[in-house]
């Protein structure tokens, strides 16, 4: 909210007195959403972690508690709201890996040790409880990369692997093979952001060159086009219309997730953790400012949804790293108290 102050000089009759008068006027821009705890991650705290969905349930797991690198996994039942731990990923302990599911499987790759870029890259079978190592991710070993899926393929792109990188690998579950698609335009990055929506992947922020003030591009990826990306408008006020007047959506370690045909961004860092929150229209490529998220601001949080309910949990501010999950209903009205 801010004020607008108008004022008006009154000569007064006879006097060489001039008095100031003031009205204030209230321009507040509402903003809608509310964020409501749900049952704490059962883990560990720790930041830069995996999740995907498989049958209605959700599998977080990995990630950087301040001292270890992890390689558990954890079920979440979003209808009855409690978790359940499954399987440890076999192969090294790793934060900042990509994940997806497809066909009811979960795949988890590359990622970083604390020594190393890795590019291993493993599934997940939700109905056994067990792991099976694949075929290596073929690109090279990164972390900090977006992983999604689209049908019955998987998609690893960005990261970084000692460059920023903007490549795309398309892998098979069916032949276990990976092929390098054609690379999106704009600016590499690593800590970037994707989400699915209609079979088309939006990506979009992070960070190149350890800067994220310049990454406010948004490219669409379609796998059914040979070209594969178009870019969509900017997600910075750079335009001479009045839609990005308020945009501050540029950053990088932010979280996503797509419910009720829009697509949600929210936390991540920019010079400072962030807990603002933007609500993406598909249809008009316009971004709306929600409800900031009712925890502490935080980089490095997971996200996911299920049956157009969303979900954000994990993360760290500074070197904290959290363990509470908050679901969110954009069209609510906030309440302080849930």
């Amino acid at each position: 909210m801010y004020r607008v102050k108008r004022c008006s000089l009154m000569g007064i009759l006879g006097a060489m007195i001039l008095i100031g008068s003031c009205t204030k006027t209230d321009t507040t821009t509402e903003v809608t959403g509310n964020w409501v705890s749900r049952s704490d991650f059962e883990g560990v705290t720790r930041s830069e972690g995996i999740a995907f969905t498989i049958n209605d349930k959700a599998y977080v797991g990995s990630g950087y508690d301040g001292t270890n690198r992890l390689k558990d996994l954890w079920q979440y039942d979003p209808v009855q709201d409690f978790w359940l731990q499954r399987a440890d990923m076999p192969g090294t302990a790793r934060s900042s890996a990509v994940s997806f599911a497809i066909n009811n499987k979960g795949y988890v790759g590359t990622g970083y040790d604390g020594l190393n870029k890795l590019q291993d890259f493993w599934e997940y079978n939700a109905a056994s409880n067990s792991w099976t190592q694949k075929a290596n991710f073929a690109g090279s070993a990164r972390y900090d990369a977006v992983g999604f899926s689209i049908l019955d393929k998987g998609y690893i792109s960005t990261g970084y692997d000692g460059n920023y990188l903007k490549d795309i690998w398309e892998y098979n579950a069916a032949t276990d093979t990976w092929t390098q698609k054609i690379s999106m335009g704009g600016s590499k990055r690593s800590g970037a952001l994707a989400f699915v929506y209609n079979n088309k992947a939006y990506l979009c922020t992070g960070t190149n060159n350890g800067s994220s003030t310049a990454i406010n591009d948004l490219w669409v990826f379609d796998p059914a086009v040979e070209a594969g990306w178009t870019e969509k408008r900017k997600i910075s006020n750079i335009s001479d219309d009045t839609y990005d007047d308020a945009y501050a959506i540029v950053r990088n370690n932010a979280a996503s997730f797509v419910m009720n045909d829009k697509a949600y961004i929210t936390c991540g860092e920019n010079g400072s953790v962030l807990s603002d929150t933007w609500e993406y229209d598909f249809s008009a490529d316009v971004w709306t400012k929600k409800t900031a998220f009712e925890g502490v601001a935080r980089t490095g949080a997971v996200a996911f949804s299920i049956n157009n309910r969303g979900f954000v949990l994990t993360g760290r501010s500074s070197n904290t790293p959290f363990d509470d999950i908050r679901e969110f209903f954009p069209s609510a009205t906030y309440d302080v108290n849930d």
